[in-house]
């Protein structure tokens, strides 16, 4: 089976495109570099010889993740998490900057780890800021919301990271955040897209009310590969 759609097999489509020079490789399988992000490509119908190339990309022990891939890892890997999720388009989303989101770089980094620690909206690695796009909105000079761009499929970006401090929600960053994201993707002329957890109903409300539309479900897959010997 060929995906039809970059966004059937989105971190592929991103590591032989717009990503590719990313792009770490054995034989048919990519992989983003271990700090940047833990998604893997594998092809849409993965063959064992392929999972013996992921195996050898990970290393021992090494930890895979992948996203709305219809694949089950073989004997010997260990799945550590399989998640239900849903996929979402921004076509009809009235996207606008934000005047209070403010641009984040490397040295913001340690401020970005500490905030997803505490809200947990998903993989953020001291070198995922590379993927590109990130803001957030500081009060008192803390950073306390933030979002920015993760997969980037041909012709599409993923809004990722999307979380804000516990003590200031409520106040609609993540709402200006995203929409502010989602404009900086559409004045490049690229598409929006994003994922969530299927059982994260107050994110789907909020995509739902910015025009985000459901694309199809999901499985985000979290794998260690087989040991040595």
């Amino acid at each position: 089976m060929t995906a039809s759609h970059p966004l059937d097999n989105p971190a592929r489509a991103a590591l032989l495109g717009t990503q590719m020079h990313l792009a770490e490789r054995c034989g048919q399988v990519l992989r983003y570099p271990a700090d940047i992000s833990p998604f893997v490509a594998l092809p849409d119908d993965p063959r064992p010889g392929d999972w013996d190339d992921l195996a050898r990309l990970v290393g021992p022990d090494g930890v895979a993740a992948t996203a709305g891939v219809p694949a089950v890892p073989p004997p010997g890997w260990q799945v550590l998490m399989n998640l239900a999720g849903v996929q979402f388009t921004g076509e009809h989303v009235a996207a606008e900057p934000a005047s209070d989101a403010v641009p984040l770089g490397p040295s913001d980094v340690p401020e970005m780890l500490d905030l997803v620690a505490r809200t947990q909206p998903g993989p953020f690695l001291p070198r995922t800021i590379e993927l590109g796009g990130y803001v957030g909105v500081r009060r008192n000079g803390g950073l306390v919301a933030m979002a920015g761009e993760r997969l980037r499929p041909p012709g599409w970006s993923e809004i990722s990271a999307v979380c804000t401090d516990a003590d200031f929600r409520g106040e609609g960053l993540a709402t200006r955040l995203t929409l502010d994201v989602a404009s900086a993707i559409i004045s490049r002329g690229e598409m929006p897209f994003l994922h969530a957890s299927a059982d994260n109903v107050n994110a789907i409300r909020l995509y739902e009310t910015l025009g985000f539309r459901l694309r199809r479900a999901v499985t985000f897959v979290v794998m260690r590969a087989p040991q040595v010997g």
